[in-house]
């Protein structure tokens, strides 16, 4: 036990640090044994590593008493040898690499630790490691390592360690902390309290776990721990009546139920079998397969097998460049060991089944033309012609196109603007809310199909999607969502993001629309607002659905590509459907619609492999990926230099202060931890994902695209998303320490630069900042549809027949081409006849259409145009000028 408290619920500071710590014991180690004297703080850090090893294997508790026993008797050099092995063994990363290093230092200092079956260095297996949940005292874990060590076989076809914990909190603390677990072994009996500071853990146990223990019971934990990472393979060793427990309705959670005294075998077998279902993927694996077998193809793809590349002299150096093995699994064939993405049947088919369990879906549907086509996909089948689409004008264009091919009327409501950085927020749930009221008032709610957001936005803002889905059911019970999470699918790899995702929002929401307190909570509500309540009071109250009425149906697409180890293009949709029978064979057929024939078979095998990854080490991944992005915060934001000129924003610039009711304010602030941040997911309306750090570079005198090319360009550094003064930095799965380490060098050099040139004093430097700070143009609304568009429309309600105005500008004598400048612009604006745009006008940055088909433009639009100095502006032509329908010929 560490001699000054130690507490172990400052999950992600933990995990960051952990490395970190035993670099720093092997630095002190080093030190001393080249004639330094004892350090003070090696003893001190031994302690807090004590704490944290317990819940890991490798190295281990044992690893640590054992250097602590080398610096109590004075053995420097054995000391800073192990502290030194240690660290490199950590630095490692790769779990095969890891445990065959590792033992191979237990061969050599630890004889007393049973020998272990190793796999030789070319055929390395995948290591992972497994909690063991027991009331069995301390003492007797050595012998119980021991035993489950012997358990091994050469067969294997994975290698795991086991590691020991003896109560419900330590429980709750490996599961979050030890990103390697791949499966729990739960007893009974087991205390509720740790032997350390948790009080963190009591939060978490409520909000992510979903679980209020009150007594050492089993199958209560290992329900809190599938909440927590659902991934994991879950087991009970049981010495009472295990029929009982395998009976129970709740038993659900768990892979098998053993009894206790029972051979330890079949509980070996069966976590390695657990892993390989996780490990298997149907189609890359098949795919392999075929590219190790002798065929000859007669099909109209030539590069297939690799022929007419390897044996061309001008075009082998492709083939050199990309290898054998990517034209060797090249085909046309759907048979022969591969499947039809388009009618899947065999190895897709059940691709697709294990990506719906590890996403916590019903149905997954791969597809390889990005999300922009699954986007299409989702609204072609479920949005007929005159239905009605409440949807985030600030989305991305594929849902704007997708309702112009359905023919659905998009009913734009508006994202809180975030006018000094040039960019949106996302929806407030009052704003919808109103607009579904305005509906219902007008008699028309009927026509009202999907409510159609991002979550999260391109600059990070996630929704609180079960309470906006509870509450727009609670006045459309069989409202359709559609969730387009293309920058979050990571989200549901951390516990404390997939509430806020569409996937486990949605399972949540139908846990609790199947308990007795849904309808409890319902009536309740009913009796207090009274027969017939007022707009104002509906507005103001958080509203609870009917469950006898509900019909959950909850879509989401996700870029697999964008966060996940998926090739560009690589997307999924996720559906959670209650009535996706009565819609499946429309959705079939937006698959035919949209889907290519010649889908490429690598974008397909990186999902399934994606997926693979995800379910064995995504915890881990996206925990590593939001350490990272807090290193970058503090990086930035506490450089004496950097910070001059840069700043990473925090909720409280992103956020405004009424949507975030916890009081969160940023990552960074003090006396910020873990569980404020829990309260804010679960309190706030809207949540700053991690992950997503804008970057505001116009105070150094950048504007977001020349600071991006600037970066890109001299420096090596990509990033995508700009606005007027900021660039979007994102930490993924893919990102290091060293890339931190980098982005802040350049950083420091950018601003050495900037002080070489007079820094801030410079009058030129001064003009830079206010214009690309102070002079921002505001955010023009939605303004409205023309009334041609609106023919069906009512007084409060927006909606707009765009596919009308769309194909109308088709014909050339209904259009009419107005320089953004002339003067006749502003004559229109003040005297008539309207400015009604002809198709979409999307400026990047900042990426919205401030034009749609139909629109009737205002000076407000007019005036953002004619300030914007971005050079990339979608279906605007400068030499023509602003495309518009006709006010004569509609």
């Amino acid at each position: 036990m560490a001699k000054t408290a130690t507490r172990i619920d400052q999950f992600f500071v933990l995990h960051a640090t952990r490395n970190d710590r035993w670099q720093v014991v092997a630095d002190l180690a080093r030190d001393w044994a080249a004639g330094a004297e004892r350090p003070q703080g090696l003893a001190d850090t031994l302690d807090e590593l004590a704490v944290l090893e317990q819940f890991h294997a490798i190295p281990g508790s044992p690893t640590v008493e054992r250097l602590r026993g080398l610096v109590e008797t004075g053995e420097a050099a054995e000391a800073a040898r192990l502290a030194r092995h240690v660290a490199e063994v950590l630095m490692v990363g790769r779990g095969s690499d890891l445990v065959e290093e590792w033992e191979a230092e237990e061969d050599v200092v630890a004889a007393d630790i049973v020998p272990s079956v190793v796999a030789p260095a070319e055929a390395r297996r995948p290591y992972f490691e497994v909690l063991y949940v027991t009331a069995q005292e301390e003492p007797r874990w050595k012998t119980l390592r021991g035993q489950v060590r012997r358990l091994r076989r050469r067969e294997d076809q994975f290698v795991y360690e086991p590691v020991f914990v003896g109560s419900v909190e330590d429980a709750i603390c490996a599961t979050v902390l030890n990103p390697r677990l791949a499966a729990v072994v739960v007893g009974e009996n087991v205390p509720l309290h740790s032997r350390h500071q948790a009080p963190v853990i009591r939060e978490l146990l409520e909000h992510v776990a979903q679980a209020k223990l009150q007594a050492p019971l089993g199958l209560e934990l290992a329900r809190a721990l599938k909440r927590i990472r659902p991934e994991l393979d879950l087991y009970m060793l049981s010495g009472r009546n295990v029929e009982t427990i395998a009976g129970d309705p709740h038993a659900d959670v768990l892979r098998r139920v053993f009894h206790s005294i029972e051979e330890p075998i079949e509980l070996h077998l069966s976590i390695l079998e657990g892993v390989a279902a996780r490990y298997e993927t149907p189609f890359f694996d098949n795919l392999k397969k075929y590219a190790q077998r002798p065929i000859a193809t007669f099909h109209a793809l030539p590069i297939a097998r690799g022929k007419s590349v390897f044996q061309s002299d001008w075009i082998r150096d492709m083939g050199e460049f990309y290898g054998m093995n990517l034209f060797l699994a090249e085909s046309s064939a759907t048979t022969g060991g591969l499947d039809s993405l388009l009618e899947p049947t065999g190895n897709i088919k059940k691709a697709q089944e294990m990506a719906a369990r590890a996403f916590g879906a019903d149905h997954v549907f791969f597809v390889t033309n990005g999300t922009s086509t699954s986007n299409k996909m989702v609204v072609q089948a479920l949005v007929r012609p005159g239905d009605v689409v409440i949807v985030d004008r600030n989305c991305h264009k594929s849902h704007h196109y997708g309702l112009v091919l359905s023919g659905g009327q998009p009913a734009y409501v508006e994202a809180f603007p975030l006018t000094q950085y040039s960019m949106y927020g996302a929806v407030p749930l009052e704003t919808i809310k109103k607009t579904l009221l305005d509906f219902r008032d007008e008699g028309r709610l009927d026509r009202v199909r999907m409510l159609d957001l991002t979550n999260c936005t391109f600059d990070g803002h996630m929704y609180n999607t079960r309470r906006v889905m509870e509450e727009c059911l609670a006045i459309k019970p069989d409202l359709i969502f559609l969730w387009d999470e293309a920058w979050s699918g990571f989200a549901h790899w951390s516990p404390f993001l997939r509430p806020r995702t569409a996937m486990g929002a949605a399972a949540a929401l139908k846990d609790y629309l199947c308990s007795p307190e849904a309808v409890d909570a319902f009536e309740r509500q009913q009796a207090e607002l009274g027969p017939d309540p007022s707009r104002e009071k509906l507005l103001k109250t958080r509203l609870v659905p009917d469950p006898r009425k509900v019909r959950l149906r909850v879509y989401q697409t996700n870029s697999t590509h964008k966060s996940m180890s998926a090739i560009r293009q690589g997307s999924m949709v996720l559906v959670r459907d209650v009535d996706f029978a009565h819609v499946e064979s429309q959705f079939h057929e937006a698959i035919f619609t949209h889907a290519s024939t010649s889908p490429n078979q690598q974008l397909i095998a990186s999902l399934d492999v994606a997926r693979r990854q995800m379910e064995l080490e995504g915890y881990g991944l996206v925990m590593n990926a939001i350490t990272i992005a807090l290193k970058i915060r503090m990086a930035v934001n506490g450089h004496p230099l950097v910070s001059k000129y840069f700043r990473v924003l925090g909720a409280d610039a992103m956020i405004p202060e009424q949507f975030r009711n916890s009081g969160f304010v940023d990552y960074l602030s003090p006396g910020a931890n873990w569980g404020t941040v829990l309260k804010a997911v679960n309190e706030d309306e809207f949540f700053l994902d991690p992950t997503r750090l804008t970057l505001v570079c116009g105070t150094a005198g950048f504007d977001g695209t020349s600071f991006k090319g600037l970066l890109a360009n001299r420096f090596n550094i990509q990033v995508n998303k700009t606005s007027r003064n900021s660039v979007l930095i994102q930490s993924n799965i893919n990102n290091s320490r060293s890339d931190v380490a980098l982005l802040l060098r350049v950083l420091v050099q950018v601003c050495r630069e900037l002080e070489e040139g007079g820094g801030t004093t410079t009058d030129g430097f001064k003009r830079k900042v206010h214009s690309l700070m102070t002079e921002v143009p505001d955010l023009p609304n939605f303004s409205r549809f023309h009334d041609a568009y609106r023919k069906d429309g009512g007084p409060q309600t927006t909606e707009g027949d765009m596919r009308t105005a769309f194909f109308a500008a088709y014909r050339e004598e209904n259009c009419e081409y107005v320089p953004l400048r002339s003067p006749e612009i502003d004559k229109r604006l003040e005297n008539g006849p309207e400015l009604i745009s002809a198709n979409f006008v999307i400026p990047y940055p900042p990426g919205f259409p401030i034009m749609v088909p139909g629109q009737v433009l205002t000076k407000d639009a007019i005036t953002f145009m004619r300030k914007l100095d971005v050079k990339e502006i979608h279906g605007y032509e400068a030499a023509r000028g602003l495309k518009l329908l006709r006010p004569d010929r509609l």
